[in-house]
């Protein structure tokens, strides 16, 4: 784009608008940051929009949220689908505005809107697009990321986050649109969601229980923060209503703040963002930590263990999860004849092995929690919906219910709590669990590297990153020999009779001969090239060498 056109044009069109108008005046004299903010629109996908909050078109504000949602509305009517929209939001900066910005743009095109009246986990707006019968939901969030960002997600009917036709659809729609050509004015068709959503969302959440054990979680002493997000009035709920646990919040993180003050990334993935929560338990004696990101999609643990505390990583909360879901329903004889399992690809391959033992069918899908969704509702469409029983990534999301299309730390915080009082009643924490899984299936580490591409060139940067890759993959990488290398760009076989084909994607995975497995991908949400690590081996030390072979190597590679 002529970015000082797009500048002067935004100059006269925020006049009015004073911190907008501000921060364009600030930059007059910074070819950089005019550059910066205009030198595209903020790009829409499957997972909306997502990008700093400021002034310009590669940025948050009132006037592309306006854009994207008059896209949608155009979208929708076209498909003849006239339903009510439900709208949430989480903690962040803006969110609040944003949403009733959407809510406006929509009552200006003639739909009912449902919004949230607070911050709201993303889960509870996937469910409520199915429990209200919707024709789509808005959640505006930017999940883990620094306070500076803010995000615009959009889900379909079925309560799961569009499709990449849908989101090309409205991507095209939008470049159509004059931002500022579109009105934005709330009526009486806003209505706000009750209570009953939320009493409605906890007990299909609390209809998943751990049931194997009738030890309750009222046996442990938790300590849990939200992380100043939305989890705040969620997570405490569903776990008093599984039984009074000794329940404390980390006071600092338990008020809803877009500028998380104590924790500058707050990702539950990071150890730094679970310092205060450690720090509590410690001087409580808890037994678990529990760590919710903004919008309580994500959740991190920590358990007490050998007079420390060990932080699960995702990957390992995923293989509790599984492991004691099908215990619990080979105890109770609720298995499923044919039971499913989802993960992504760039999870544990220790998955695959439990699996293969209990005769349960596991697919593999892209990254990105929608993936999952997609296959649920799959089975629901083929009239399997029974037959999940669980799908995660290895980024902190877990769904273990139907109730929703999309990664849900309320029930995850749930399930987690629930198997470790079941883990307490035989005198054991989670990590001697995990050990004895290792013990029988072989230990298994994962790793993850970010690599930073930030800006215009950033982006181009990355792309021959990856075309490097493509061309000159070798067939030996830090001294260990190639098995398979699978090119997701032309979309794969995933040999599973539920999910055919995964669809087209810039991933390069490479499987070793030594179990281990590398996988490359540009990050859908952020200016990122990341490399996941999966390495089986004897112990965690062997794991270390084997990574720092392969990671030495791989930046050599794609010469980062």
């Amino acid at each position: 784009m002529d970015t000082n056109k797009q500048y002067s044009h935004w100059m006269a069109m925020t006049a009015s608008d004073a911190e907008l108008y501000g921060e364009l005046s600030s930059i007059s004299a910074n070819e950089s940051a005019i550059s910066d903010r205009f030198y595209s629109y903020l790009a829409f996908g499957t997972g909306g929009l997502r990008g700093f909050i400021g002034a310009g078109t590669n940025r948050m504000n009132i006037y592309i949220v306006r854009k994207a949602t008059a896209a949608l509305g155009q979208y929708l009517l076209s498909a003849g689908n006239t339903r009510p929209v439900a709208i949430a939001y989480d903690s962040r900066n803006k969110s609040e505005l944003f949403a009733s910005e959407a809510a406006g743009v929509l009552n200006s095109i003639g739909f009912e809107v449902y919004l949230f009246d607070e911050p709201t986990p993303t889960p509870v707006l996937s469910f409520t697009v199915c429990h209200l019968e919707c024709s789509a939901g808005i959640v505006i969030t930017a999940s883990h990321n620094p306070a500076a960002y803010n995000g615009y997600k959009v889900y379909g009917s079925d309560g799961g986050q569009i499709t990449q036709e849908t989101a090309a659809a409205v991507a095209a729609l939008m470049d159509s649109i004059d931002e500022f050509a579109v009105p934005s004015k709330r009526t009486s068709a806003t209505k706000s969601v009750g209570e009953s959503v939320k009493t409605a969302f906890l007990d299909r959440v609390y209809q998943n229980s751990i049931k194997v054990s009738e030890k309750s979680v009222g046996e442990l002493k938790i300590v849990y923060t939200p992380l100043n997000g939305a989890g705040l009035k969620y997570v405490p709920d569903i776990l008093k209503k599984a039984g009074e646990a000794e329940f404390i919040t980390v006071k600092e993180q338990s008020r809803f703040d877009g500028d998380f003050p104590t924790c500058p990334f707050p990702n539950p993935e990071r150890e730094d963002a679970l310092e205060l929560g450690l720090k509590l338990a410690g001087e409580q004696n808890a037994d678990i930590l529990l760590a919710t990101d903004p919008d309580c999609d994500r959740v991190g643990v920590a358990v007490r263990h050998n007079n420390g505390y060990c932080r699960l990583t995702g990957n390992q909360v995923g293989i509790l999860l599984l492991n004691t879901i099908i215990e619990e329903k080979n105890a109770s004889k609720t298995m499923p004849k044919s039971p499913v399992a989802v993960k992504t690809i760039v999870t544990t391959p220790m998955a695959e092995k439990i699996c293969r033992e209990h005769g349960i069918e596991l697919i593999n899908v892209l990254t990105g929690f929608k993936y999952i969704g997609e296959a649920i509702t799959t089975l629901e469409d083929i009239g399997r919906a029974s037959d999940y029983i669980i799908g995660f990534e290895e980024s902190c999301g877990y769904l273990a219910g139907t109730h929703a299309r999309d990664k849900d730390a309320v029930e995850a915080s749930l399930l987690v709590c629930q198997m470790a009082a079941l883990a307490k009643s035989r005198g054991e924490t989670l990590m001697d669990v995990l050990e004895r899984l290792y013990a029988k299936y072989g230990f298994y580490a994962s790793y993850l590297e970010s690599h930073l591409f930030a800006g215009q060139q950033g982006l181009v940067d990355m792309q021959d990153a990856m075309g490097r890759l493509y061309a000159t993959c070798p067939q030996t990488i830090g001294g260990h020999d190639v098995d398979e290398i699978l090119d997701c760009r032309n979309g794969v076989s995933t040999g599973s009779d539920v999910i055919k084909t995964l669809p087209p994607a810039d991933v390069c995975k490479i499987t070793l001969k030594n179990n281990s497995s590398i996988v490359v991908r540009p990050s859908g949400t952020e200016p990122n090239l990341k490399i996941y690590f999966d390495i089986c081996a004897e112990n965690r030390q062997k794991c270390e060498e084997i990574y720092k072979e392969l990671s030495s190597a791989m930046k050599g590679i794609l010469s980062i």
